[in-house]
């Protein structure tokens, strides 16, 4: 597939990540996407990425959803899971410029309103008190320790005496 653009990986990415039991929304694909990204992409850059994505046979539409082929399954299988996200998307990208499509397939046409929509409801969203599963937990900045939770003080080490006979003589 050439050429390669970052927002091609980004958008695999994001709906791999999202569409793992069945075809992902729109707005779980901008969810994943800004999961990875840390920003929400553009719309155009969007629509765009979607129609390479289709034409070369690595993204359909299914009833309303997006899913990945089983070519592009295999692009994203097997990633590193301690890898970083720009890791993941080294990878990725390193897998789509070996990959060449094998038929041209029918683009998926998306409208601007129809991303806008996805976006504003994603911003909606994240600015709720609802709880985002694609979002990752804060980490404590500082290890607290809980009250009562102490730890043992270790065991006093062993010395070695001579060892006394049981019987004595004389």
């Amino acid at each position: 597939m050439h050429p390669i653009h970052d927002f091609d990986v980004l958008l695999l990415l994001a709906t791999a990540l999202s569409s793992k039991r069945r075809p992902a929304q729109m707005v779980e694909i901008v969810a994943a996407a800004d999961l990875f990204q840390q920003a929400i992409p553009a719309e155009a850059k969007m629509i765009e990425a979607f129609s390479r994505l289709a034409i070369n046979g690595l993204i359909v539409e299914i009833d309303g959803g997006f899913a990945l082929t089983p070519d592009a399954q295999t692009l994203v299988n097997r990633l590193p899971r301690k890898a970083d996200a720009a890791e993941r998307m080294f990878i990725v990208r390193d897998k789509l410029s070996e990959y060449d499509a094998k038929a041209i397939h029918p683009a998926i046409e998306l409208t601007m309103e129809q991303v806008k929509a996805a976006v504003d409801a994603h911003k909606k969203a994240s600015e709720s008190t609802a709880k985002n599963l694609l979002v990752p937990k804060p980490k404590p900045v500082e290890e607290v320790q809980r009250p009562g939770q102490r730890q043992r003080r270790p065991a006093p080490a062993r010395q070695n005496k001579p060892a006394q006979p049981r019987w004595r003589k004389g």
